[in-house]
């Protein structure tokens, strides 16, 4: 089963759930020249949504710092001395008070994220309250919350949760150099338990870390071949922070960001694919090409988890500019 390769054939398509795309065809996506390669993300795009609207989350960590994993691009892991405080889950009414803010800003999706290995059934159960407070001001819910065990899922659904994100980081294969406290495999078991459950799936990964053009397109094919692919698609700039092991990688040269957003468009014509971590470093000219490529969300507001994330109201000025406006 060869990818589409020709205009006419990406535009036309069926649904990723039934296309199975290889390492190699993901790859040849990512080399073309970057004119044909934006004309057919944008094909896909147009097919499948509105090109000028744009999807507006929040992200709070709700509990920070003090994770066990060695996670070598974050600074929440307690093994790195990266000025990140270990802090305890924050109290429900502070949770509510920021959800309302984030929707009174445009946010139509909220997100709470913990650095945890996995909680505890002790440390659920009070996110299960903030996933229903906030799913009664009519927000969208997700939550990150790290590897989950049986039930959790079920647990999450019930209370209102609509998306659970668990990154896969990056390919098979790069994966043990990143990452050595849990598995590959334990990420893929916390995403069939989240399927299995009824949630809707939000995956995506870190580009800049090192790894090559063969590791991105690996990353790709593990997600868009998925079945069903994620609902949702972060594609992440590594937001480098001292005290972590990548700090001091080169950057990732922005073109190559951009054939990234281009290839997870075409690769998962349905989903959200959400220019994620990493705009900070970015212009506003880069963020439009992202858009161009076929990027169609954002997370919204000044702080990703625990590092910085442009302001609202530069957002709103760029959005306004480029004639885009949110769902």
């Amino acid at each position: 089963m060869n990818a589409p390769l020709d205009t006419r054939a990406v535009a036309d398509a069926p649904a990723a759930a039934t296309l199975r795309w290889t390492v190699d065809e993901i790859e040849a996506l990512l080399a073309l020249p970057l004119p044909e390669l934006l004309f057919r993300a944008q094909t896909v795009h147009r097919e499948h949504h509105d090109p000028t609207k744009v999807q507006l989350s929040t992200l709070l960590s709700i509990k920070t710092g003090g994770c066990p994993e060695d996670c070598a691009y974050c600074p929440q892991s307690r093994r790195f001395t990266t000025g990140v405080e270990d802090q305890p889950l924050m109290a429900l009414d502070e949770v509510v008070e920021a959800a309302k803010a984030a929707k009174a800003a445009g946010a139509s999706r909220f997100c709470m994220g913990a650095a945890w290995r996995g909680p505890k059934q002790r440390e659920l159960d009070p996110v299960l309250d903030m996933v229903k407070a906030v799913k009664s001001l009519g927000l969208e819910t997700c939550a990150t919350l790290g590897l989950l065990k049986d039930g959790q899922a079920e647990q999450l659904a019930g209370a209102g949760l609509d998306y659970y994100n668990h990154n896969l980081d990056t390919s098979p294969e790069f994966y043990g150099d990143i990452i050595h406290t849990r598995e590959y495999q334990d990420r893929l078991d916390t995403l069939g338990r989240v399927r299995d459950a009824g949630l809707h799936v939000c995956c995506g990964g870190i580009v800049g870390m090192g790894e090559d053009t063969h590791d991105r397109a690996g990353l790709l094919a593990q997600l868009a071949n998925m079945e069903p692919y994620p609902e949702s698609v972060p594609i992440n700039a590594l937001v480098q922070v001292e005290g972590t092991p990548l700090h001091g990688q080169e950057q990732v040269d922005i073109l190559d960001f951009v054939r990234m957003i281009a290839a997870a468009r075409i690769t998962m014509p349905k989903a959200f694919v959400r220019l994620s971590a990493g705009r900070t470093q970015m212009t506003d000219e880069a963020q439009a090409l992202c858009f161009l490529a076929g990027a169609n969300s954002i997370f919204y507001g000044d702080k990703l988890l625990t590092t910085g994330n442009p302001e609202a109201d530069r957002d709103r000025a760029l959005l306004d500019r480029i004639g885009m406006r949110p769902l």
